[in-house]
């Protein structure tokens, strides 16, 4: 099987294309990126010279690329996101160009050159905010709350438009928030980690009660290779890693492992538009697919901590070359 994945040398991206050469030996995978300030080639140079792997760099709003990659392949998964919230609020436009536009782009390309499978990998932020209790479930009505959730859930919204108007057989993951190795530092996790590691000032918005549920990427990885490959036509999975953590916690379990004080938490400002709280019910991932999350918590934690405690010069260098992205262009 060959596969065109888009977005796979960000955060999960790569790990899913490490995951897929790793479990499914037979495939090849071509990986378009634009290697903006988030995406880099480091995240994926252990894998770079196998014979199943080719790298492209190439912008998912390039019509004739996408269409001349496609070619042969049997199916598309579409990780290619501007991703961050608070960037999306100083600056709206370059979301909407990439997450609705691009991912638009991708599936005209898909539906003119009749690739058999579409994955779209979105997120929980297209919901909106949950109250003190609840879960969301796939039908639930999208309400997005940033300018980054609602690029989200345009996307998504023209994905399944395109399943029901062209018949484009296309599936949607929606997963918590994810963690784990090769995450930009300027996420709240790694940002932590590094602020922690450094003895530096750890930043918590607001009163740090913003609640999160939290996956390993490596179980999202495993969730969308089976929604890929056993996933309904049409159908949305939301994957879930049942482990809601309000952020000050996270940020007290961080400083524990590292040995360090709680006097190094401190609160800022709010961002505009902060969601309250997300959980997602991913009974149907476990009842259709059979998938259910495996990674206990504190042990993934522990391993993540652990990397990027050995991966210092990864760290250093994702974010002098995004000092050199916003020399070269001027946005961050």
């Amino acid at each position: 099987m060959k596969l065109l994945i888009t977005g796979g040398c960000g955060f999960i991206g790569s790990n899913f294309v490490r995951y897929l050469l790793s479990t499914r030996t037979d495939y090849k995978i071509i990986n378009l990126d634009l290697l903006t300030y988030a995406g880099s080639l480091k995240n994926l140079e252990d894998i770079s010279k196998n014979s199943s792997y080719t790298f492209v760099k190439g912008d998912i709003l390039d019509y004739d690329l996408l269409t001349d990659l496609a070619g042969d392949c049997d199916g598309i998964l579409n990780f290619a996101a501007e991703t961050h919230v608070d960037r999306s609020i100083l600056d709206p436009s370059i979301f909407v160009k990439t997450n609705v536009l691009g991912t638009q782009i991708l599936l005209e390309v898909a539906r003119r050159r009749k690739i058999p499978r579409f994955l779209q990998v979105s997120t929980d932020e297209v919901y909106g905010s949950l109250g003190p209790s609840g879960t969301f479930k796939e039908e639930s009505l999208l309400m997005p709350n940033s300018p980054y959730a609602a690029s989200k859930a345009a996307g998504d919204h023209l994905a399944r438009a395109y399943h029901k108007t062209y018949g484009l057989p296309v599936l949607i993951t929606r997963s918590s928030n994810n963690f784990g190795p090769y995450q930009y530092p300027e996420k709240l996790i790694p940002l932590f980690i590094m602020k922690a590691i450094a003895d530096e000032k750890v930043p918590l918005y607001g009163d740090g009660m913003n609640v999160r549920d939290w996956i390993y990427v490596e179980d999202n990885c495993r969730a969308i290779d089976i929604v890929f490959h056993k996933g309904r036509d049409g159908e949305v999975y939301n994957i879930g890693g049942v482990n809601e953590k309000n952020n000050i916690g996270i940020a007290k379990m961080i400083l524990r492992m590292l040995d360090k004080p709680e006097s190094l938490i401190t609160y800022v400002q709010d961002r505009p538009g902060h969601d309250r709280r997300y959980a997602l019910d991913s009974t149907k991932a476990e009842r259709e697919l059979g998938w259910r999350p495996v990674n206990n918590f504190d042990e993934a934690m522990e391993k993540t901590i652990g990397w990027y405690k050995e991966n210092q010069d990864w760290c250093k260098s994702v974010l002098s070359r995004q000092s050199a992205v916003f020399q070269s262009t001027g946005r961050l």
